[in-house]
């Protein structure tokens, strides 16, 4: 259980890295570098600004989602996250509940990790991989390893997608461990149980933590 709950908070502490810039002057990163620099030179730029961020690191709701939609957005497809996870039964949805369904999956995400970004501390570090894959395929992992004071390193993999906008991240592996993987098994027994709205509801009134496989 503690290895599971270390798991997922690690999801949120990667979100820093993929924030953008956080003040008006800083330059945005270019989506349509390397796979491997994309997710470099997105955490070498915002990572110094993110540990200034004191609200968020204490778990401010209101500051977290404002980095979320501002900074965050532009870099991952949390729709397709959500398809993912839903599997099957997010063909089932109309195209309203789909957007509920990304709404309350990507607040859950936020509520149930947020505690995490109180690990971001000064010697907080982020070393990306040699990509050894075709850096102009459609899909792509990128592997990275996490460094912080109080706790181990940790391996995290993005898994990303080449759009014309450039890359989108949809999927995190922490320690061999999918995002999208862990979710599913959930979503599904909650829809089967209770239908699409049923699951929404479950996402907007609960954290849903993913569970070990």
């Amino acid at each position: 259980m503690l290895f599971v709950k270390r798991l997922f908070s690690t999801f949120i502490l990667t979100l820093p890295f993929l924030l953008g810039s956080l003040t008006a002057h800083a330059k945005m990163v270019d989506a349509k570098l390397p796979p491997a620099e994309f997710i470099q030179a997105v955490a070498d730029q915002t990572l110094e600004v993110v540990k200034q961020d004191k609200a968020a690191q204490a778990g401010d709701r209101q500051a977290i989602n404002r980095l979320v939609d501002q900074y965050v957005l532009p870099y991952v497809n949390f729709e397709k996250t959500t398809r993912l996870a839903a599997g099957r039964h997010w063909r089932q949805a109309s195209p309203e509940q789909r957007q509920q369904l990304v709404d309350a999956f990507k607040n859950t995400l936020i509520r149930t990790y947020s505690g995490a970004l109180a690990n971001v501390d000064q010697l907080s570090a982020i070393k990306v991989g040699p990509f050894r894959g075709d850096p102009n395929a459609a899909d792509v992992v990128v592997r990275s390893t996490i460094s912080q004071s109080n706790g181990p390193d940790v391996g995290v993999d993005y898994r990303m997608e080449n759009t014309p906008e450039g890359w989108r991240i949809y999927d995190l592996n922490v320690e061999g461990i999918w995002l999208i993987q862990n979710y599913r098994n959930q979503f599904s027994q909650v829809v089967t149980e209770k239908g699409v709205d049923g699951l929404i509801q479950t996402l907007n009134t609960q954290s849903m933590p993913a569970q070990n496989p």
